[in-house]
Protein backbone atom coordinates (compact mmCIF):
# COMPACT_ATOMS: atom_id res chain seq x y z
CA UNK A 1 0.00 0.00 0.00
CA UNK A 2 0.97 3.53 -0.40
CA UNK A 3 1.74 5.11 3.53
CA UNK A 4 2.23 8.83 4.60
CA UNK A 5 4.28 8.67 7.71
CA UNK A 6 3.91 12.40 9.46
CA UNK A 7 6.52 13.40 11.88
CA UNK A 8 10.25 12.11 11.54
CA UNK A 9 10.82 11.07 15.26
CA UNK A 10 11.84 8.02 16.71
CA UNK A 11 8.39 6.09 15.75
CA UNK A 12 7.99 8.25 12.32
CA UNK A 13 10.96 7.30 10.93
CA UNK A 14 11.41 3.81 11.94
CA UNK A 15 7.90 2.90 11.49
CA UNK A 16 8.34 4.49 7.84
CA UNK A 17 11.65 2.37 7.35
CA UNK A 18 10.22 -0.80 8.38
CA UNK A 19 6.72 -0.28 6.29
CA UNK A 20 9.13 0.54 3.59
CA UNK A 21 10.97 -3.11 4.00
CA UNK A 22 7.32 -4.53 4.31
CA UNK A 23 7.33 -3.54 0.76
CA UNK A 24 4.81 -0.28 1.11
CA UNK A 25 5.71 2.92 -0.69
CA UNK A 26 6.40 5.60 2.15
CA UNK A 27 6.26 9.19 2.28
CA UNK A 28 7.80 11.48 5.25
CA UNK A 29 6.34 14.82 5.88
CA UNK A 30 8.20 16.91 8.37
CA UNK A 31 8.66 20.51 8.64
CA UNK A 32 12.43 20.62 9.26
CA UNK A 33 13.92 20.63 6.37
CA UNK A 34 17.09 18.89 7.64
CA UNK A 35 15.20 15.96 8.48
CA UNK A 36 13.41 15.56 4.97
CA UNK A 37 17.07 16.60 3.21
CA UNK A 38 18.36 13.39 5.61
CA UNK A 39 16.04 11.18 4.96
CA UNK A 40 16.12 11.46 1.06
CA UNK A 41 20.07 11.30 1.27
CA UNK A 42 19.26 8.09 3.03
CA UNK A 43 20.62 9.20 6.21
CA UNK A 44 18.60 8.75 9.78
CA UNK A 45 18.02 12.00 11.63
CA UNK A 46 18.07 9.88 14.74
CA UNK A 47 20.19 6.95 15.95
CA UNK A 48 18.83 3.73 15.69
CA UNK A 49 20.49 0.35 15.38
CA UNK A 50 19.18 -1.20 12.03
CA UNK A 51 18.04 2.35 10.54
CA UNK A 52 20.41 3.63 8.52
CA UNK A 53 20.58 -0.12 6.86
CA UNK A 54 17.31 0.39 5.90
CA UNK A 55 17.45 3.91 4.61
CA UNK A 56 19.94 3.15 2.61
CA UNK A 57 18.22 0.39 1.03
CA UNK A 58 14.60 1.97 0.57
CA UNK A 59 15.65 6.12 0.44
CA UNK A 60 14.47 7.43 -3.06
CA UNK A 61 12.86 4.18 -3.77
CA UNK A 62 10.14 2.94 -2.01
CA UNK A 63 10.91 5.84 0.56
CA UNK A 64 11.31 9.53 0.48
CA UNK A 65 10.20 12.81 2.55
CA UNK A 66 8.71 16.19 1.78
CA UNK A 67 7.02 18.90 3.54
CA UNK A 68 3.78 19.03 1.07
CA UNK A 69 0.93 17.34 3.02
CA UNK A 70 -1.48 17.81 -0.09
CA UNK A 71 0.87 15.94 -2.45
CA UNK A 72 1.51 13.37 0.46
CA UNK A 73 -1.95 12.52 1.62
CA UNK A 74 -2.87 12.50 -2.54
CA UNK A 75 0.11 9.92 -3.56
CA UNK A 76 -1.16 7.81 -0.54
CA UNK A 77 -4.10 5.81 0.83
CA UNK A 78 -3.39 6.31 4.28
CA UNK A 79 -1.52 8.30 7.20
CA UNK A 80 0.01 8.07 10.23
CA UNK A 81 0.53 10.68 13.12
CA UNK A 82 3.86 9.84 14.80
CA UNK A 83 4.25 13.25 16.18
CA UNK A 84 5.81 14.02 19.72
CA UNK A 85 3.52 14.23 22.42
CA UNK A 86 5.12 15.85 25.29
CA UNK A 87 3.94 16.79 28.65
CA UNK A 88 3.14 19.82 29.64
CA UNK A 89 4.16 22.00 33.03
CA UNK A 90 1.87 20.36 34.81
CA UNK A 91 2.57 16.59 33.55
CA UNK A 92 -0.32 16.29 31.64
CA UNK A 93 0.15 15.48 27.50
CA UNK A 94 0.70 18.31 25.41
CA UNK A 95 -1.60 17.33 22.49
CA UNK A 96 -0.52 20.47 20.25
CA UNK A 97 1.14 18.87 17.83
CA UNK A 98 -1.15 16.28 16.96
CA UNK A 99 -3.60 18.82 16.55
CA UNK A 100 -1.74 20.56 13.69
CA UNK A 101 -1.04 17.44 12.11
CA UNK A 102 -4.56 16.46 12.46
CA UNK A 103 -5.81 19.94 11.00
CA UNK A 104 -3.24 19.83 8.11
CA UNK A 105 -4.27 16.49 7.53
CA UNK A 106 -8.22 17.66 7.31
CA UNK A 107 -7.23 20.68 4.97
CA UNK A 108 -5.44 17.94 2.67
CA UNK A 109 -8.42 15.83 2.91
CA UNK A 110 -10.59 18.39 1.62
CA UNK A 111 -8.99 18.22 -1.92
CA UNK A 112 -8.92 14.40 -2.13
CA UNK A 113 -11.98 12.43 -3.32
CA UNK A 114 -10.38 8.70 -2.69
CA UNK A 115 -11.13 7.07 0.75
CA UNK A 116 -8.45 7.79 3.35
CA UNK A 117 -7.37 5.98 6.35
CA UNK A 118 -6.02 8.26 9.13
CA UNK A 119 -3.78 6.18 11.80
CA UNK A 120 -2.79 7.69 15.12
CA UNK A 121 -0.08 6.14 16.38
CA UNK A 122 1.29 9.13 18.71
CA UNK A 123 0.99 7.83 22.40
CA UNK A 124 -2.28 9.74 23.15
CA UNK A 125 -4.36 9.13 26.34
CA UNK A 126 -7.62 7.41 25.80
CA UNK A 127 -10.22 8.88 24.06
CA UNK A 128 -7.88 11.72 21.86
CA UNK A 129 -8.57 9.77 18.97
CA UNK A 130 -12.23 10.39 18.59
CA UNK A 131 -13.07 13.32 20.65
CA UNK A 132 -9.53 15.34 19.92
CA UNK A 133 -8.15 13.82 16.33
CA UNK A 134 -11.78 13.36 14.77
CA UNK A 135 -13.66 16.24 15.08
CA UNK A 136 -10.82 18.16 13.58
CA UNK A 137 -10.13 16.01 10.84
CA UNK A 138 -14.22 16.49 10.39
CA UNK A 139 -13.94 20.10 10.94
CA UNK A 140 -11.24 21.16 8.33
CA UNK A 141 -11.82 18.13 5.95
CA UNK A 142 -15.95 19.27 5.84
CA UNK A 143 -16.03 15.20 5.78
CA UNK A 144 -17.00 12.81 7.87
CA UNK A 145 -16.17 8.68 8.64
CA UNK A 146 -18.64 8.11 5.59
CA UNK A 147 -15.98 9.81 3.60
CA UNK A 148 -12.46 8.76 5.24
CA UNK A 149 -11.35 6.08 7.78
CA UNK A 150 -9.99 6.28 11.50
CA UNK A 151 -7.90 4.25 13.47
CA UNK A 152 -5.59 3.96 16.51
CA UNK A 153 -2.25 1.83 16.16
CA UNK A 154 0.08 2.00 19.32
CA UNK A 155 3.39 1.57 18.94
CA UNK A 156 5.87 -0.91 21.33
CA UNK A 157 9.36 0.28 20.10
CA UNK A 158 12.45 -0.15 22.58
CA UNK A 159 14.25 2.75 21.91
CA UNK A 160 17.73 1.02 20.48
CA UNK A 161 16.34 -1.78 19.60
CA UNK A 162 13.25 -0.45 17.38
CA UNK A 163 13.77 -1.76 14.30
CA UNK A 164 13.56 -5.22 16.01
CA UNK A 165 10.72 -4.62 17.73
CA UNK A 166 8.88 -3.28 14.62
CA UNK A 167 9.63 -6.31 12.59
CA UNK A 168 9.35 -9.15 15.30
CA UNK A 169 6.62 -7.45 17.61
CA UNK A 170 4.84 -9.32 20.08
CA UNK A 171 1.90 -7.69 19.90
CA UNK A 172 0.15 -5.61 17.23
CA UNK A 173 -2.74 -3.71 18.80
CA UNK A 174 -5.71 -2.08 15.69
CA UNK A 175 -8.33 0.05 17.23
CA UNK A 176 -11.02 1.78 14.73
CA UNK A 177 -14.22 3.24 14.54
CA UNK A 178 -15.40 0.45 11.86
CA UNK A 179 -13.99 -2.59 10.34
CA UNK A 180 -13.11 -1.43 6.97
CA UNK A 181 -10.46 1.21 8.49
CA UNK A 182 -9.57 -1.09 10.83
CA UNK A 183 -8.80 -4.02 8.36
CA UNK A 184 -6.66 -1.60 6.28
CA UNK A 185 -4.66 -1.17 9.04
CA UNK A 186 -4.09 -4.54 9.62
CA UNK A 187 -3.41 -5.48 6.09
CA UNK A 188 -0.37 -3.46 6.53
CA UNK A 189 1.51 -6.02 9.24
CA UNK A 190 0.44 -9.03 6.64
CA UNK A 191 4.19 -9.69 5.90
CA UNK A 192 4.62 -9.93 9.98
CA UNK A 193 3.91 -12.95 11.86
CA UNK A 194 2.17 -12.03 15.26
CA UNK A 195 -1.56 -11.67 16.15
CA UNK A 196 -2.89 -8.78 16.12
CA UNK A 197 -5.71 -7.46 19.04
CA UNK A 198 -8.48 -5.98 17.21
CA UNK A 199 -10.70 -3.64 19.17
CA UNK A 200 -11.70 0.14 19.53
CA UNK A 201 -9.61 3.56 19.68
CA UNK A 202 -9.63 4.12 22.89
CA UNK A 203 -8.78 0.54 24.29
CA UNK A 204 -5.76 0.61 22.25
CA UNK A 205 -4.91 3.71 23.49
CA UNK A 206 -5.37 2.38 27.31
CA UNK A 207 -3.59 -0.71 26.22
CA UNK A 208 -0.73 1.48 25.90
CA UNK A 209 -0.81 3.33 28.99
CA UNK A 210 -1.39 -0.20 30.85
CA UNK A 211 1.97 -1.67 29.06
CA UNK A 212 3.92 0.91 29.93
CA UNK A 213 2.45 2.01 33.36
CA UNK A 214 3.46 -1.52 34.46
CA UNK A 215 6.46 -2.04 32.95
CA UNK A 216 7.16 1.57 34.98
CA UNK A 217 5.68 0.02 38.02
CA UNK A 218 7.64 -3.02 38.07
CA UNK A 219 11.10 -0.90 38.14
CA UNK A 220 10.00 1.59 40.92
CA UNK A 221 8.99 -1.58 42.94
CA UNK A 222 12.56 -2.77 42.38
CA UNK A 223 14.31 0.05 43.72
CA UNK A 224 11.67 0.15 46.47
CA UNK A 225 12.69 -3.13 47.59
CA UNK A 226 16.19 -2.28 46.51
CA UNK A 227 16.28 0.72 48.89
CA UNK A 228 15.24 -1.49 51.58
CA UNK A 229 17.59 -4.45 51.08
CA UNK A 230 20.21 -1.82 50.98
CA UNK A 231 19.59 -0.79 54.63
CA UNK A 232 19.10 -4.24 55.70
CA UNK A 233 22.73 -5.59 54.17
CA UNK A 234 20.88 -7.66 51.37
CA UNK A 235 22.13 -8.15 47.89
CA UNK A 236 18.62 -7.11 45.88
CA UNK A 237 19.73 -8.71 42.55
CA UNK A 238 19.84 -12.33 44.51
CA UNK A 239 16.12 -11.36 45.42
CA UNK A 240 14.59 -10.57 42.60
CA UNK A 241 16.59 -13.16 40.45
CA UNK A 242 14.31 -15.51 42.60
CA UNK A 243 11.39 -13.38 42.53
CA UNK A 244 11.63 -13.20 38.75
CA UNK A 245 11.58 -17.13 38.25
CA UNK A 246 7.82 -16.75 39.24
CA UNK A 247 6.37 -17.71 35.69
CA UNK A 248 3.97 -15.33 37.09
CA UNK A 249 6.11 -12.22 37.67
CA UNK A 250 8.92 -12.79 35.23
CA UNK A 251 12.81 -11.34 35.44
CA UNK A 252 12.21 -8.34 33.11
CA UNK A 253 12.55 -5.22 34.56
CA UNK A 254 13.30 -6.13 38.10
CA UNK A 255 16.42 -4.75 37.78
CA UNK A 256 16.83 -2.04 40.81
CA UNK A 257 18.92 0.98 39.77
CA UNK A 258 18.82 4.61 39.62
CA UNK A 259 15.57 4.69 38.13
CA UNK A 260 13.51 4.70 34.34
CA UNK A 261 13.89 8.05 31.77
CA UNK A 262 13.53 8.10 28.40
CA UNK A 263 10.50 9.83 26.18
CA UNK A 264 8.31 6.83 27.29
CA UNK A 265 7.58 5.51 30.89
CA UNK A 266 7.85 9.00 32.70
CA UNK A 267 5.76 10.51 30.18
CA UNK A 268 3.10 8.10 29.59
CA UNK A 269 2.73 7.69 33.62
CA UNK A 270 2.26 11.54 34.07
CA UNK A 271 -0.32 11.25 31.16
CA UNK A 272 -2.38 8.48 32.92
CA UNK A 273 -2.08 9.90 36.18
CA UNK A 274 -3.57 13.29 34.63
CA UNK A 275 -6.07 11.38 32.84
CA UNK A 276 -7.34 9.60 35.88
CA UNK A 277 -7.71 12.57 38.01
CA UNK A 278 -10.01 14.38 34.76
CA UNK A 279 -12.30 11.82 35.61
CA UNK A 280 -12.28 12.15 39.15
CA UNK A 281 -10.20 9.70 40.04
CA UNK A 282 -6.69 9.28 42.20
CA UNK A 283 -4.02 6.75 41.28
CA UNK A 284 -2.32 6.35 44.13
CA UNK A 285 -0.09 3.67 42.99
CA UNK A 286 0.92 5.32 39.47
CA UNK A 287 1.73 8.52 41.90
CA UNK A 288 3.84 6.39 43.94
CA UNK A 289 5.73 5.07 40.79
CA UNK A 290 6.71 8.62 39.98
CA UNK A 291 7.66 9.85 43.59
CA UNK A 292 9.94 6.70 43.70
CA UNK A 293 11.58 7.26 40.64
CA UNK A 294 12.04 10.58 40.93
CA UNK A 295 13.86 10.12 44.78
CA UNK A 296 16.12 7.30 43.30
CA UNK A 297 18.97 9.21 41.15
CA UNK A 298 19.32 11.55 44.30
CA UNK A 299 20.01 8.94 46.82
CA UNK A 300 23.32 8.21 44.48
CA UNK A 301 24.24 11.76 45.21
CA UNK A 302 23.08 11.48 49.49
CA UNK A 303 25.82 7.85 48.91
CA UNK A 304 28.16 10.12 47.54
CA UNK A 305 27.90 12.69 50.17
CA UNK A 306 28.32 9.57 52.69
CA UNK A 307 31.43 8.87 51.41
CA UNK A 308 32.85 12.61 50.57
CA UNK A 309 31.13 14.96 52.99
CA UNK A 310 31.26 18.23 51.30
CA UNK A 311 31.34 17.91 47.53
CA UNK A 312 32.04 21.77 47.14
CA UNK A 313 34.97 22.23 44.62
CA UNK A 314 35.41 17.93 44.47
CA UNK A 315 35.53 16.53 40.62
CA UNK A 316 32.73 13.59 40.00
CA UNK A 317 33.32 12.10 37.00
CA UNK A 318 29.44 10.68 35.66
CA UNK A 319 29.43 7.83 33.50
CA UNK A 320 27.20 7.78 31.18
CA UNK A 321 24.30 10.40 29.75
CA UNK A 322 22.03 8.96 27.68
CA UNK A 323 19.07 7.59 29.56
CA UNK A 324 19.57 4.00 28.62
CA UNK A 325 22.23 2.24 26.57
CA UNK A 326 22.85 1.97 22.56
CA UNK A 327 20.90 5.90 22.38
CA UNK A 328 22.06 9.26 22.43
CA UNK A 329 18.57 10.02 23.60
CA UNK A 330 18.70 11.94 26.81
CA UNK A 331 15.06 12.71 27.87
CA UNK A 332 14.42 12.05 31.16
CA UNK A 333 17.64 10.46 31.79
CA UNK A 334 18.63 9.81 35.75
CA UNK A 335 21.79 11.41 35.12
CA UNK A 336 20.04 14.77 34.08
CA UNK A 337 18.77 15.42 37.93
CA UNK A 338 21.92 13.70 39.39
CA UNK A 339 24.23 16.69 37.38
CA UNK A 340 21.38 19.16 38.54
CA UNK A 341 22.53 18.18 42.20
CA UNK A 342 25.90 17.69 41.91
CA UNK A 343 26.13 21.17 40.72
CA UNK A 344 23.68 23.12 43.01
CA UNK A 345 26.49 21.27 45.59
CA UNK A 346 29.34 23.04 44.20
CA UNK A 347 31.01 19.95 42.54
CA UNK A 348 32.83 20.03 39.62
CA UNK A 349 31.55 17.74 36.79
CA UNK A 350 33.11 15.90 34.43
CA UNK A 351 30.82 13.42 31.83
CA UNK A 352 31.31 10.69 29.21
CA UNK A 353 29.06 8.96 27.29
CA UNK A 354 29.57 7.06 23.77
CA UNK A 355 26.87 8.80 21.91
CA UNK A 356 24.99 11.43 24.07
CA UNK A 357 27.67 13.70 24.93
CA UNK A 358 26.52 16.67 22.42
CA UNK A 359 23.03 16.28 23.54
CA UNK A 360 24.02 16.83 26.96
CA UNK A 361 25.51 19.53 26.26
CA UNK A 362 22.70 21.78 25.49
CA UNK A 363 21.24 21.33 28.63
CA UNK A 364 24.66 21.72 30.87
CA UNK A 365 27.11 23.33 29.01
CA UNK A 366 29.25 24.28 31.87
CA UNK A 367 30.40 21.03 32.53
CA UNK A 368 33.66 19.13 31.17
CA UNK A 369 32.86 16.64 28.51
CA UNK A 370 35.10 14.05 27.36
CA UNK A 371 35.59 11.12 24.95
CA UNK A 372 36.72 8.63 26.80
CA UNK A 373 35.89 7.00 30.48
CA UNK A 374 39.69 7.58 31.07
CA UNK A 375 39.59 11.05 30.48
CA UNK A 376 36.78 11.59 32.18
CA UNK A 377 37.95 10.04 35.37
CA UNK A 378 41.06 11.56 35.14
CA UNK A 379 41.91 13.23 38.66
CA UNK A 380 38.28 12.85 39.89
CA UNK A 381 37.08 12.05 43.78
CA UNK A 382 34.51 10.32 42.68
CA UNK A 383 32.62 8.12 39.65
CA UNK A 384 28.71 7.72 39.43
CA UNK A 385 28.13 5.02 37.12
CA UNK A 386 24.60 5.85 35.48
CA UNK A 387 23.74 3.91 32.75
CA UNK A 388 24.54 -0.28 31.47
CA UNK A 389 26.47 0.52 28.47
CA UNK A 390 28.18 -2.39 27.95
CA UNK A 391 31.76 -1.08 27.47
CA UNK A 392 32.06 -0.24 31.30
CA UNK A 393 31.55 -3.37 32.20
CA UNK A 394 35.01 -3.82 31.98
CA UNK A 395 36.48 -1.01 33.52
CA UNK A 396 39.29 -1.82 35.74
CA UNK A 397 42.63 -0.01 35.02
CA UNK A 398 41.09 3.41 33.79
CA UNK A 399 39.94 3.93 37.84
CA UNK A 400 43.57 4.35 38.67
CA UNK A 401 43.64 7.82 36.95
CA UNK A 402 41.12 9.14 39.69
CA UNK A 403 42.51 11.32 42.44
CA UNK A 404 40.13 8.89 45.07
CA UNK A 405 39.02 5.45 43.78
CA UNK A 406 35.15 5.96 45.26
CA UNK A 407 32.61 4.66 42.74
CA UNK A 408 28.86 4.48 43.28
CA UNK A 409 27.43 2.32 40.84
CA UNK A 410 23.62 2.81 39.98
CA UNK A 411 23.02 -0.48 37.62
CA UNK A 412 24.84 -2.80 39.11
CA UNK A 413 27.27 -3.05 36.33
CA UNK A 414 30.63 -3.36 38.02
CA UNK A 415 32.85 -6.39 39.69
CA UNK A 416 34.08 -4.66 42.78
CA UNK A 417 37.69 -4.45 42.54
CA UNK A 418 41.11 -4.45 44.99
CA UNK A 419 41.77 -0.50 46.11
CA UNK A 420 38.17 0.86 45.19
CA UNK A 421 35.46 1.46 47.27
CA UNK A 422 32.73 0.15 45.48
CA UNK A 423 29.28 1.46 46.37
CA UNK A 424 25.94 -0.10 44.76
CA UNK A 425 23.02 1.92 45.01
CA UNK A 426 20.62 -0.49 45.70
CA UNK A 427 22.98 -3.45 47.01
Amino acid sequence: MRISVIGTGYVGTVSAACFAELGHEVVCVDIDRAKINQINSGVPPIYEEGLSELLRKHAGKRLSATSDYDNAVKRTDISFICVGTPSDSSGNIDLSIVKAASASLGEALKKKKDYHVIVVKSTVVPETTEKVVLPIIERHSGKTTKDFGIAMNPEFLREGKAVHDFMHPDKIVVGSLDTKSGDIVASLYSGIECEITRTNPRTAEMIKYANNSFLATKISFSNEIGNICKELGINTYQVMSAVGRDFRIGPHFLNAGAGFGGSCFPKDVKALIGKAKEIGYEPLLLNSVIAVNEGQPLRMVKLLKNKLGNLKGKKVAVLVLAFKNDTDDIRESRSIPVIKELLDNGAKVSAYDPMANENMRKLFGGIEYYKSATDALRGADACLIMTEWDEFKSLDKEFEVMKQNIIIDGRHMLTPKKDIEYVGLCW
